[in-house]
């Protein structure tokens, strides 16, 4: 079977570290090509949710076709990936990855090379790219573009003599970005007369289409109205239109090898199209599937609850609606004696949560308490058996468990050396054990293995207060290690709150109870009677607080007067008593919750 070469047809990735103008370079490329009129250009054009262009991030990989003239006179078609930076999005990378053949590097002229600049280049370079390295921002006063070209020589050991100065920002230089990706990148190589095989690269729900599924074609061609296989779901659809991203769709007749683009054919969900599947024609399949991608496992656990009972089937029905167009989230139903109904979502780590949360909030109208968030947590039983554990609340009786296994991860800090002291602290005070450390220009690379328990509570905004902000974190999960792990309950009026129940490391126990309770102290407003806020493992109390009583004299306006009077205050006074024994005795205020689940002890 022969291969043949696709000479007119690039596809990239951009990757770069969060914040160093992946978006921007995307625009420039957008409108330097001509593929949108200038009257439609705007910030950040592939970045479609208002929460991406307000924090400056990109949540979802975005793809465009743009077409170029270039300075040899030929005509070429550039498919480009906008890939997201952050550390919890680097499926986006991966899966964005599989469908391109090379890769443009962004790096800050000012900032160089940043932690998820290396866990960016490493996937690219493990499938196979070749890459351009780009230096942007060279604008900026504090740009050292020979320096800078230097440090990624020696960290990543990539040739960077040739790498391509720009200022995304101002439009300098956008031409010589185009001209290295034609000459420099290779073209896709495929058979047209083969069987289809494309590639499932992402899918997502439009309310008028159904799902909508992008994918790169490796051999054959995907016509309308031809009917497709996908091979892993063994499912079959009929195509109802094929198209192109110029960023808004366009329809096309055919998608050939090497080409982009997507397909609907009425998918009614979008849990139907499994990433990284291999899509084949129905009458005529191809025998070998393409390898996909790993599966996303989802690493932070946490419960999210409506604030007012009544909308918890909003909340069910806006949960459904976000897992459409984002797989590697999941929830199932759980209930909480202090919160009522409400989900136990998984999600890929803190930012991920934090996105989701913010949506629902904000797309759905809703107002929610989450509560701490916690990892899976593997457990041996005595009688041999082995447990997931997504939820402290959930954990069965200690006499029962023979060990508690806890996810470690690698993590990589690039911090400038006069906060390394703190940033070593912080990593030590967190059960971390140093694997390396080591100097990149003036910049200390720091390598620990920490547990990602300890990592999901606040450890990423320590990280930035102590280094001012100039501190950048990668991770990745690495195994499990057997911990001397506790669940330690929070006790109000000797009633167990399940909400903020907790798996903690004996070490760090008593620390932790103490600050849980004094918070709560604060947080929980006086009551008529004493309250005791106490923080207990199994039965062994290990921290205590004591909300002292309100005592309010009612009768204190009364001078004289007839003693009915009084009785009737008084009577008053004990119904509202009454009215604030509901929950557990004690009416814990939503905001308390919240305050004391950020705690940073």
């Amino acid at each position: 079977m022969s291969t043949q070469s696709f000479d007119n047809i690039r596809n990239f990735s951009i990757v770069a570290h969060i914040d160093h103008g992946k978006s921007t370079l995307a625009d420039r490329l957008i409108q330097q090509t001509g593929t949108v009129a200038a009257r439609d250009m705007s910030e950040q054009i592939l970045d479609s949710m208002d929460i991406e262009k307000e924090r400056g991030i990109t949540i979802k990989a975005q793809t465009v076709r743009l077409d170029y003239r270039a300075e040899d006179g030929k005509d070429y078609v550039l498919n480009l990936m906008d890939t997201p930076g952050h550390v919890d999005f680097a499926y986006e990378v991966s899966r964005s990855l599989a469908a391109c053949e090379g890769s443009l590097l962004v790096v800050d002229a000012s900032q160089g090379v940043e932690a998820q600049t290396l866990a960016n280049v490493y996937q690219a370079l493990d499938a196979g790219h070749e890459i351009v390295t780009v230096l942007n921002k060279i604008d900026l006063p504090a740009a050292e573009p020979e320096r800078i070209k230097q440090q990624i020589e020696d960290v990543i050991g990539l040739d960077a003599s040739e790498a391509v100065p720009i200022s995304a920002k101002t439009g300098l230089n956008i031409e010589g970005v185009l001209e290295a990706i034609v000459k420099r990148l290779p073209a896709p190589k495929g058979d047209r007369d083969a069987p289809l095989k494309c590639l499932l690269v992402d899918s997502w729900y439009d309310a008028y289409l159904g799902v909508v599924v992008l994918v790169r074609v490796i051999d054959g061609v995907l016509k309308k109205n031809m009917t497709i296989k996908m091979m892993r779901a063994n499912a079959s659809y009929g195509v109802d239109r094929v198209g192109v991203f110029k960023p808004k769709m366009l329809e096309v007749k055919e998608l050939g090898p090497g080409e982009v683009g997507f397909f609907t054919a009425s998918i009614k969900e979008v849990a139907d199209t499994a990433v990284g599947d291999t899509i084949t024609d129905d009458r005529k399949p191809t025998l070998q599937a393409l390898p996909g991608f790993k599966p996303v496992q989802p690493v932070v656990f946490c419960g999210i609850f409506p604030v007012d009972a009544a909308d918890f089937e909003v909340l069910r029905s806006a949960m459904s609606r976000l897992r459409l167009n984002d797989a590697s989230f999941s929830y199932e139903m759980e209930t909480s004696a202090a919160l009522g109904f409400g989900f136990r979502c998984g999600f890929l780590g803190l930012l991920h949560l934090e996105i989701i949360q913010e949506r629902l909030e904000r797309e759905f109208n809703l107002n929610l308490i989450s509560t701490a968030p916690s990892v899976v947590y593997h457990l041996r039983l005595r009688d041999g058996a082995t447990l997931e554990l997504h939820n402290p609340a959930d954990m069965p009786d200690v006499m029962k468990i023979e060990t508690i296994e806890e996810p470690w991860i690698k993590a990589t800090i690039f911090t400038p050396d006069e906060y390394l002291g703190s940033v070593l602290k912080l990593c030590q005070d967190r059960r971390g054990v140093q694997t390396d450390l080591s100097y990149v220009g003036s910049r200390a690379k720091v390598v620990y293995d920490l547990p990602l328990n300890e990592v999901v509570f606040d450890f990423y905004d320590r990280l930035k207060s102590i280094s001012k902000g100039y501190a950048s974190f990668d991770y990745a999960i690495t195994d499990y290690r057997e911990g001397d792990l506790v669940r330690m309950s929070i006790l109000v009026n000797a009633e167990p709150v399940d909400a903020l129940s907790m798996l903690v490391h004996r070490s760090r126990a008593d620390a932790r109870g103490r600050a849980m309770c004094e918070k709560l102290k604060d947080l929980i407003p006086p009551h008529m009677f004493q309250i005791p806020v106490q923080a207990a493992i199994g039965g062994k109390i290990i921290a205590r607080e004591t909300i002292r009583a309100l005592r309010k004299d009612v009768t204190a306006k009364c001078y004289g007067g007839d003693a009915s009077r009084k009785r009737k205050l008084l009577d008053k006074q004990k119904e509202g008593k009454k009215k604030m024994r509901q929950f557990g005795k004690v009416e814990i205020p939503q905001e308390a919750f919240i305050a004391a689940l950020k705690m940073d002890a």
